[in-house]
């Protein structure tokens, strides 16, 4: 850069005009463009000139000294006030470590996310063990209720079911509905047969569930809360199939413990006399439920008890004759009692019942026993007369046919004759007794005691 009036170079050859003032007639115009060109500054770089007018030169070189003196005032600053450096310094630590905190926080977050989501796992699988084993228990108590009635001493109840319960948590319950026949309608009295106790087996599809599928179709905790109620429905169930048969149970033992007493008979006597054949075994005794067994147990055992309690009296009524020997509804032509004697037309002592009945119409036997006499007897006609055992015996008089013989074990319900009209009687009919120790009772007090016995 230089600064020189604008003229030709000294280098050049001298005009001959040259030093010579100018003339008075120049323009002023040139006068003026010379005084300008002899104010401006030239930069050189590279062979290159550019002019820059002074204006321009020094706001550039005021700017560069204003730019140089605030650096250095800068410098000078800071290399005196070392607190202000600290200060940045010490702000960008707290920066990094507010960044760090932070990011250890969102690690401990998903740590405990994770732990969680592990936890409620392992919480939702230890529910569902727990809810298999109930169910598991649930199905080893339908099966000890299935088996309950299997003596055919009492007919198993059904629990009662509240209308309108979802499906799948009351399914329909098997059951037999067959009603004892009355005495008065036939023969034998056939005891009520079985109806199982049968309670739902739910097969459950419990093995099968996978938490994840389960938590997102309908959640862990409503998947465990349907299962819980359902099978919360058929405990209740269970229970309530207990209860009944515990009544039913407890209701037919008095029954059958009231036909000894209305009758006048020593139970134990004729426990004795009634002891069936063909049984036996060694004696294993019955543990009793701990203490820690559950009131479904303890309420199982006491059913199985009053159960063997039943069959021992079942055995005991099988020599009671309380059944109705002929067929059809119960007619008497003649009552047991004082009558008047149909031949003679005087009081006469009747110690039978007289069944009113065709002949040919088959008679039965109406207990356990053994025949005694199979033959003519006097006024009886052809009679058999079967011997129950504890001086409990049964006859059956003027029969047209006899089709047993002495010393025959008889069954209940077995055709021991035939109805006819032979000895002492004015037409056929059936002549019945029954004798305790020799002497004659009123047979109709047997069968109203089978007619309480059989009503359910």
């Amino acid at each position: 850069m230089s600064h020189r009036p604008a003229h030709p170079s000294d280098n050049r050859p001298p005009r001959p005009d040259q030093g010579r003032p100018a003339p008075r007639h120049a323009p002023v115009q040139q006068r003026q463009k010379l005084a300008s060109h002899a104010s401006d500054y030239t930069l050189v770089h590279a062979g290159k000139k550019v002019r820059v007018g002074p204006v321009v030169f020094w706001i550039v070189v005021g700017t560069i000294v204003i730019m140089g003196a605030w650096s250095a005032a800068t410098a000078t600053y800071f290399a005196f006030r070392d607190d202000v450096l600290t200060r940045l310094v010490a702000r960008q630590a707290e920066m990094q470590y507010a960044y760090e905190d932070r990011i250890a926080e969102l690690r401990a977050q998903i740590d405990r996310t994770t732990s969680r989501q592990l936890l409620d796992q392992e919480q939702f699988e230890q529910k569902l063990d727990q809810i298999q084993r109930r169910q598991v228990t649930l199905e080893q108590r339908t099966t000890a209720l299935t088996t309950m009635p299997a003596d055919g001493s009492a007919p198993a109840p059904q629990p009662p079911r509240a209308p309108g319960r979802n499906a799948a948590l009351a399914d329909p319950i098997t059951t037999g509905s067959i009603k004892p026949q009355p005495i008065s309608d036939t023969v034998m009295f056939v005891a009520p047969p079985d109806r199982e106790a049968r309670l739902e087996s739910r097969t459950s599809t419990l093995a099968s569930l996978k938490p994840n599928e389960m938590s997102k179709t309908v959640g862990v905790g409503s998947v465990l809360t349907r299962l819980q109620m359902s099978l919360d429905g058929v405990e209740g169930r269970q229970i309530a199939t207990l209860n009944t048969l515990e009544e039913s149970y407890e209701s037919r033992i008095r029954r059958m413990r009231g036909v000894f007493t209305d009758l006048g008979l020593n139970h134990a006597d004729m426990e004795a006399g009634a002891a069936p054949a063909g049984v036996g075994g060694p004696f294993v005794p019955v543990k009793a439920p701990g203490k820690d067994a559950s009131p479904f147990e303890q309420q199982l055992h006491r059913i199985s008890i009053t159960r063997t309690q039943i069959n021992r009296l079942s055995r005991t009524l099988s020599v009671v004759p309380y059944r109705k020997p002929v067929i059809g509804q119960v007619e008497f032509s003649s009552g047991f009692g004082i009558r008047s004697d149909p031949f003679l037309g005087r009081p006469a002592m009747h110690t039978g019942l007289d069944f009113r009945a065709s002949t040919g119409d088959p008679v039965r036997a109406t207990a356990y026993g053994k025949v005694i006499s199979a033959g003519w007897s006097g006024g009886y006609g052809r009679m058999v007369e079967i011997d129950h055992g504890n001086t409990l015996t049964t006859r059956y008089g003027h029969l047209s046919e006899i089709h047993v013989k002495v010393g025959e074990i008889i069954k209940i319900g077995q055709v021991i004759g035939a109805v006819g009209s032979t000895g002492r009687s004015t037409g056929p009919h059936l002549h019945y007794e029954t004798r305790i120790d020799g002497d004659a009772v009123d047979p109709q007090k047997f069968l109203r005691a089978g007619v309480r016995l059989g009503a359910s």
